[in-house]
């Protein structure tokens, strides 16, 4: 049937000098990452429109580089068969040419092209994402973060850590963070003790220096968790078309958010092999590197065989859960998981949540055990939490029942 499909694509196609033998190759790998068979064709096209440039220019293809592919893309258009006579290429013909010179690369016709070399670090930064890594088990995007901050501040406390002392940190933070709302100046602070705790694990700095980095107040417990009453869960879930290959997909991540709890990096992270199929359970590998073993529930469990056997795509990777649209490949970060359940949340006609992201579906499990008398521990236990208080922060779900245990207030008492 490939072959079928492929022979569909070439057909037609405009003669592409230099590049042509390559041609059959580069769709093969288009229609096997799922391109439509009119994408397919547009990428092949816009590979032929190079090789014509590059001929008219006695090109090689072995020498094409970098510079080759920027004087394309500024060049004016006078090529036979393109439709932008006295013009530079567009965007997406761009887009396309560099998707080609990526497969180029990989059969190895063409040497890798140079990149950018890698940002310096100052030296008291160097090991510092390492650290990260392997002794605190942070994820790249938290580490990237972390770095980012650091650098920011490094040009107030300087490149020789062991003059840093107590009243240098707390002058240099209260400065950065000045101007800065709560939530965002706490990433700082997070970041300049994660960073003061490597210098002094390393020896660079005095000891107990993280000591010194103020606390910013923070009051856990005097809000209520943001969380949907179930029958707005199950008609979030409900609204997935299970017509379609995508709706399949968004159930089944529904299903994990909703009845596990889990968080939307859980989700992209998720493996094959993470999936036990006898045992009926799911390893979950959370913050801090920490695994763990859930049981699936039935519901789940069926959402999950439904798309791993009859709705995910064929892909070269072991991600349990791939994008719809082509190229295939697993999600690329947890905005794309929140966005499945803001869609969700629009299909089903909820316009009063307090939140859109994963983590409301995850309050919600949270709030929906604690109804159904599941303790605190246990629910501390699936959720994964290192403290005790952050599972109490739902506690205060049931406004009932704290007001047959309140308190009345004393009559007469002096304010």
């Amino acid at each position: 049937m490939q072959n079928v499909e492929l022979k569909a694509v070439l057909t037609g196609i405009r003669p592409g000098g230099c590049v042509q033998p390559y041609f059959a190759s580069f769709g093969d790998e288009l229609i096997s990452e799922g391109y439509a068979l009119f994408s397919a064709r547009e990428f092949v096209s816009s590979a032929a429109h190079l090789g014509r440039w590059m001929d008219s220019r006695n090109m090689e293809i072995h020498r094409l580089t970098k510079a080759t592919i920027t004087r394309f893309a500024h060049h004016k258009c006078e090529c036979p068969g393109v439709g932008r006579h006295g013009r530079c290429p567009s965007q997406r013909t761009m887009t396309r040419v560099c998707r080609f010179v990526e497969h180029l690369v990989r059969l190895g016709i063409v040497p890798p092209l140079a990149t950018s070399s890698p940002r310096r670090l100052p030296p008291p930064l160097m090991g510092f994402r390492d650290w990260l890594t392997y002794h605190r088990g942070l994820k790249t995007q938290t580490i990237d973060r972390y770095e980012r901050l650091v650098h920011q501040m490094l040009s107030l406390l300087g490149n020789t850590p062991a003059t840093y002392d107590a009243s240098l940190v707390r002058r240099v933070l209260l400065r950065k963070v000045k101007r800065l709302s709560r939530p965002y100046a706490k990433t700082y602070v997070t970041a300049l003790r994660a960073f003061l705790r490597f210098l002094a694990a390393q020896g660079r700095c005095r000891p107990h220096l993280d000591r010194a980095v103020p606390i910013l107040p923070e009051w856990k417990l005097s809000s209520l968790p943001r969380y949907l009453e179930m029958d707005d869960v199950d008609r979030m879930i409900a609204s997935c078309d299970l017509s379609k290959p995508l709706g399949v997909r968004n159930r089944a991540i529904l299903l994990l958010l909703a009845r596990l709890g889990l968080r939307a990096g859980d989700i992209t992270a998720m493996r094959l092999e993470d999936l036990d199929w006898n045992a009926g359970t799911l390893r979950v590998l959370g913050k801090g590197c920490k695994e763990v073993r859930l049981p699936l529930p039935q519901d789940v469990g069926e959402a999950l065989i439904e798309y791993v056997t009859k709705a995910r795509p064929t892909a070269n990777t072991d991600h349990v859960f791939l994008c719809a649209n082509a190229p295939v490949r697993p999600f690329a970060g947890s905005c794309s998981i929140c966005d499945i359940v803001r869609f969700a949340l629009r299909r089903a006609g909820i316009t009063s949540a307090p939140s859109k992201g994963a983590h409301l579906l995850r309050h919600s499990a949270a709030t929906a055990m604690l109804r159904s008398g599941v303790s605190l521990d246990m629910i501390a236990t699936i959720l994964r939490h290192e403290s005790s208080d952050t599972t109490a922060y739902y506690a205060k779900v049931d406004i009932e029942l704290l007001g047959q245990i309140a308190q009345p207030w004393p009559e007469g008492a002096p304010c």
